[in-house]
């Protein structure tokens, strides 16, 4: 079974430099998808339930092969054309594996100090707004992890929690840096931190929070549930 290591070391296998000069300046299908062709279920049925460590090659052709003629639908009611499709699907799709990833990542980090069998992660619950959702000790927290970008990129809003969910709702906040900013953080004075690294540096690597990957992937840590366990243990001593 797949814990937080195995994991952990997938997401460092992963080329993001590749996947981020191929995929991101692609900005072609950007509509509102439908929920029949969403990735989301795909994803969490594949890396969380299944615990398999696939690629992003590998999901996207299960992805199309599942979701095929559906998305022919998607595609005709756009009247986008099929080569114009063909080369926006996968960069929109890559964006959702990796954002979905990550959710994921901290789900398992969750699950390495709530202890096994305490996390819960679907896409029903994500779509109640809970992107994992931890039972400790009969107290029940919702947990949606949040992007943060100093990019110009535009992060989008997630779904507010719905109704049918007991427990409190965290908002957990990752940040994403170019891996060119990763690797050269200092100015040309060689001293001083660009500001954006240094608002990274000072609010989540310092304090814990985060950590980098050696490829530029942002993961959380155990700290932010090791502290929320430590309250939750304390409140029921």
């Amino acid at each position: 079974m797949v814990n937080k290591e195995e994991f952990e070391k997938f997401l460092q296998s992963i080329d993001l430099v590749k996947y981020r000069r191929t995929y991101l300046p692609v900005k072609i299908v950007e509509m509102d998808m439908p929920k029949n062709v969403q990735a989301i279920s795909l994803l969490y049925e594949i890396y969380a339930e299944k615990r398999q460590l696939i690629n992003f090659e590998e999901f996207f052709l299960e992805y199309k092969k599942r979701y095929r003629k559906d998305l022919d639908k998607f595609r005709e009611k756009t009247t986008m054309c099929k080569s114009c499709f063909s080369r926006g699907l996968p960069a929109r799709i890559y964006r959702t594996w990796a954002s979905i990833l990550t959710q994921i990542h901290a789900g398992f980090v969750a699950e390495s100090v709530f202890g096994k069998g305490n996390v819960e992660m679907s896409a029903e619950l994500d779509h109640q707004g809970a992107d994992f959702r931890v039972d400790y000790n009969g107290v029940q927290i919702n947990y949606q992890v949040k992007k943060e970008t100093y990019s110009r990129e535009v992060r989008a809003e997630k779904a507010k929690p719905k109704k049918g969910l007991n427990g409190d709702f965290i908002d957990i906040t990752y940040a994403v840096l170019s891996f060119d900013r990763i690797k050269n953080p200092y100015q040309k004075n060689r001293k001083d931190l660009y500001s954006d690294y240094k608002n990274f540096k000072e609010n989540f690597i310092d304090t814990g929070y985060l950590k980098i990957l050696k490829n530029g992937f942002v993961v959380f840590t155990p700290h932010i549930f090791e502290q929320k366990k430590k309250e939750i243990d304390q409140t029921l001593k």
